[in-house]
């Protein structure tokens, strides 16, 4: 199956914002509503990228630059799509951004109890640099890690 990479639109809002909601932010309340995607898609400063099979979105992940650190801020690909290299195509393109405008380091937080998540991210060569208690929702614990573009270990293929 062919996945299509293109920047999110504020159309796609909705879409990404139901996505975040039911599949980052189940449990938690909704803050990432169609309002907040949409002024981050504008935002000149993020970038938001969707992947597209067969006209349908199965995932985006977006990101805010600064001068010398990136953020991820959000990143999902419905259950059905997982585990087909979606994801880590979406964070590679995004760094790959993040070294032509010369970003040294991309931060992310994930909940502490999603393991997955965090062999994913470890795979791509980010480390834990903290632990942050009540970071969700005022009662879930967050695990705040880093990856160095310029000290790149190779990540797992």
């Amino acid at each position: 199956m062919d996945i299509l990479f293109r920047p999110a639109t504020p159309k796609d809002s909705a879409e990404i914002a139901a996505m975040s909601r039911d599949l980052i932010e189940m449990g938690l309340g909704w803050s990432w509503t169609p309002a907040r995607v949409a002024a981050s898609i504008r935002h000149r400063e993020t970038m938001a990228l969707v992947a597209e099979a067969q006209g349908r979105m199965v995932g985006f992940a977006l990101m805010e630059f600064g001068d010398e650190t990136a953020h991820l801020n959000l990143l999902a690909v419905r259950p059905r799509f997982q585990r087909r290299g979606i994801a880590r195509r979406l964070v590679q393109w995004l760094e790959a951004s993040c070294r032509t405008a010369g970003i040294q380091v991309v931060y992310l937080e994930l909940r502490a109890v999603n393991r997955g998540a965090r062999q994913f991210y470890q795979s791509l060569g980010y480390r834990e640099i903290a632990r942050v208690p009540r970071y969700y929702g005022g009662r879930e614990m967050a695990i705040r890690m880093a990856h160095d573009l310029l000290c790149e270990v190779a990540p797992d293929r």
